[in-house]
């Protein structure tokens, strides 16, 4: 998966703005529910931050307070950290959190959970509440044309062939799996969860 994402840093952003390959997908409603997905992120109340998996900071770029963002992708850091200068970046393993105990009032990560196979999961979530009070996870809603869980295979611009394995959610359900969730978002390309468990 690192190798994959480092290979796909500097088009990853041609998939949240639909251009390159993505420029003819038909995706509708996708660029109105991905902004009001992301001032839906920008209105929670403001908190110390780690986003985990922050790729290229697309998301980021809209965290409330003080942001660290973390990733495996250096190549997708240096995007990131052009985006938002002010911001601290740190390369890292999302399932070995290089900080502390209660460094950060809240964790977000978008569009990583729903890659996270059961085992790595249930770590990550161990590792979140060990580091954060909050987990806000940002992620793919289940829509027509997808199954719940998928093992994808995602073509690069340079023709590389990578298998993913990626889930999509029902809002409700998330809160649900997340414990003390809830739900801030629920589209159809998009869902925000909040948990506090």
């Amino acid at each position: 998966m690192k190798a994959y994402y480092e290979a796909r840093a500097r088009e990853y952003d041609d998939w949240v703005y639909g251009t390159g390959l993505f420029a003819e997908r038909d995706r509708s409603g996708w660029h109105e529910e991905r902004e009001r997905m992301e001032n839906a992120v920008a209105a929670m109340p403001p908190a110390k931050t780690l986003d985990i998996a922050c790729g290229t900071g697309w998301l980021t770029q809209h965290l409330p307070e003080a942001i660290t963002g973390l990733d495996a992708s250096p190549s997708m850091l240096e995007v990131a950290a052009a985006r938002i200068p002010d911001a601290a970046f740190v390369v890292g393993d999302a399932l070995e959190l290089p900080f502390e105990d209660g460094s950060f009032e809240r964790i977000t990560t978008g569009h990583f959970y729903g890659h996270l196979e059961e085992e790595d999961r249930l770590g990550f979530l161990d590792e979140t509440r060990r580091v954060a009070g909050e987990l806000v996870v940002i992620d793919s809603a289940l829509h027509d044309g997808v199954q719940p869980v998928e093992w994808q295979e995602r073509v690069l611009n340079d023709g590389s062939r990578w298998e993913v394995y990626k889930r999509y959610f029902v809002a409700a359900e998330l809160a649900d799996e997340l414990g003390d969730g809830e739900v801030l978002f629920d589209g159809n390309w998009f869902v925000v969860v909040r948990s506090r468990g």
